[in-house]
């Protein structure tokens, strides 16, 4: 008896995977099954959740009362050396999250690009394509279009299974991404719906765009369902039905929250502008999707940036939205909110909220100061002028351009097209900053006695541009570095990629000059969340256990950085800080939520 009650759940598991459904677009609706189908979609993206905690995370959107999850997947991502795929690796692993979906009952919108934006590093294209320095993007490139249709290729093998007519939860794949918003090759966005036609997956199709006939125009594919950025009037509707009759139409992005830049305050968006939203778009038989449900992270060197009115604008290490469901996976007062509107207006009742993943505060613990990164380096490359780092084959992190000054010895610095944050030294002597978000490219030198002073710019690449015409975006000096009128030559450069924590050393540090790592530990008696607290430092980056936090950045507005449980053990735990402006030691602590 207590064999079959163990086998009963898992047969009537094994028969929902291999059941097979239709889901097709009518002129109007959504069929599933033959019936008329609402979208009750919440965006999450796997790359940015612990794939330990992406079950969660799905429970919780279902909880919310959605059905369906929409998923960005990103090109860099799962392509992070040109060549070499990755969809099998724990948090790459993007069948697995197919599955979960499914063993949840909950369907998937797949929007995989080849460009997504999504606030991230380059909007997901490779950064490896960047070496050509003519290269266009999201075009018919020659070089662009062999790369997409390799990584599209990759993709569809682990799609293909995971489709709706073969038993999967993927009712339809997006081409391309809000692409009115930046380009009018037509040929290009049929070519982008070819390439999964060729690789066995014949739709349904969607797209996403603003609501306005040019975008439309150059975004929309005809027969493919049109998704709207957001979709919440009948005039939207009219718009997109005129520009691409015959095919369903509903809101794929409807904002619950929003974006948040460094130097900015939180984007905080209210309660009721999201509920008027939905509900009128459930009233109104509208499908729809929360852009985003659930934000997660930007760990690592992931998050991108925007070229809006402030000229550069990267985007902080939280993904958190301000959306119904934190970075962290609770329940906010919009979630409750959403939950009893969409309850309300469908008659559903839904599950109930799953448990909160415990957390933990972190008492105080000392974090000692070690040598400088410019006295540790690895052998440098010789090009007579500064190269961008994906002309030296260094996706992101940092490069230390050295040269002497011959002729001109001090004066005024000019560095042409710096991307993004630099520190000057000269003899190793701390000069100061340079931050490309301000538009300050430049610096004065002061007088030195040597002969032939060295030089130092330790340059810091920041998310890459992911949104607009501004996105070929490469990192570090993107072209040459004056004094006084004079164009400096016969560069070293230092690649400092740092893919993994830099290594303690021995090398007594200079307290005066910045550019340090720092190093400690602290206790648990057992794994939960928690948010490292970063304010006593000025701008870096940490690593706890070997494991990538992202950016921290004095200027806010974040100043706390998560830590999911799977990254900590019981018992030590070691931290280790890049920062390029704090200088002796400090102390760090944590906490159970952002802020």
């Amino acid at each position: 008896m207590q064999l079959a009650s163990l086998l009963v759940p898992l047969l009537l598991g094994l028969a929902s995977v291999q059941a097979k459904h239709t889901f097709k677009l009518g002129t109007e609706d959504f069929l599933l099954d033959g019936k008329p189908f609402t979208i009750m979609a919440g965006e999450m993206h796997p790359a940015r959740i612990p794939p330990e905690y992406w079950r969660q995370r799905i429970q919780m959107a279902k909880a919310m009362g959605l059905n369906t999850l929409s998923c960005y997947v990103f090109w860099n991502f799962h392509e992070p050396e040109e060549g070499k795929y990755d969809f099998k690796s724990p948090d790459h692993d993007l069948a697995r999250f197919f599955r979960i979906a499914q063993e949840e009952g909950m369907w998937v919108i797949l929007r995989p690009g080849p460009y997504c934006c999504g606030e991230w590093d380059f909007g997901g294209i490779p950064s490896y394509l960047l070496k050509y320095p003519d290269l266009k993007v999201r075009c018919m490139d020659p070089r662009y279009t062999a790369a997409a249709g390799k990584y599209l290729a990759a993709l569809a093998k682990v799609v293909k299974p995971q489709m709706v007519a073969n038993g999967g939860p993927i009712l339809m794949v997006q081409c391309e991404n809000e692409y009115g918003s930046y380009g009018n090759d037509r040929a290009y966005m049929e070519w982008v719906r070819d390439q999964w036609i060729k690789n066995g997956i014949d739709g349904p199709f969607t797209t996403s765009d603003g609501a306005t006939t040019y975008m439309l125009e150059a975004g929309s594919l005809p027969g493919a369902a049109v998704g709207l950025d957001p979709g919440e009037s009948n005039d939207a509707y009219a718009v997109a039905r005129k520009m691409n009759p015959g095919v369903p139409v509903f809101s794929s992005e409807t904002y619950p929250g929003w974006l948040t830049h460094w130097g900015e305050k939180w984007a905080r968006v209210g309660t009721d502008g999201i509920v008027g939203a939905v509900k009128w778009l459930l009233e109104n038989k509208k499908g729809f999707s929360l852009y985003m449900v659930h934000g997660g992270t930007n760990f690592g060197w992931w998050a991108g940036a925007n070229s809006g009115g402030h000229g550069y604008e990267p985007d902080v290490t939280s993904y958190d939205y301000d959306a119904p469901i934190t970075e962290q996976g609770r329940a906010t007062p919009k979630y409750m909110a959403l939950r009893d509107l969409i309850a309300h207006e469908t008659g559903q009742t839904p599950p109930a909220i799953p448990d909160p993943i415990p957390a933990v505060t972190v008492p105080p613990f000392e974090m000692k100061q070690w040598a400088s990164v410019l006295e540790k380096l690895p052998k440098p490359i010789m090009s007579p002028q500064p190269k961008p780092f994906e002309a030296l084959g260094q996706d992101h992190g940092f490069m230390l351009y050295r040269t002497r000054l011959i002729g001109h010895k001090s004066g005024h610095l000019d560095v042409k097209e710096l991307h993004d944050f630099a520190t000057v030294y000269v003899d190793g002597e701390f000069v100061g900053t340079m931050d490309r978000r301000e538009g300050k490219m430049s610096i004065d030198l002061p007088a030195s006695k040597s002969k032939e002073p060295v030089l130092d710019i330790l340059v810091e690449g920041m998310g890459r541009i992911n949104f607009a015409s501004t996105m070929i975006d490469r990192k570090g000096i993107t072209d040459r570095v004056t004094l006084n009128g004079m164009t400096l030559m016969d560069w070293e450069c230092y690649p400092l990629p740092m893919d993994g924590p830099p290594v303690g050393s021995d090398i007594p540090a200079r307290a005066a000059q910045p550019g340090h790592c720092f190093g400690g530990s602290f206790e648990l008696a057992a794994p939960a969340d928690t948010y490292l607290d970063m304010s006593q430092f000025k701008k870096g980056v940490v690593w706890v256990n070997g494991h990538n936090l992202g950016r921290y950045w004095e200027i806010g507005p974040q100043h706390r950085l998560y830590c999911p449980a799977t990254w900590l053990k019981a018992g030590q735990n070691i931290v280790i800080v890049f920062d390029l402006l704090k200088t002796g030691n400090g102390e760090m602590r944590g906490f159970e939520t952002l802020e």
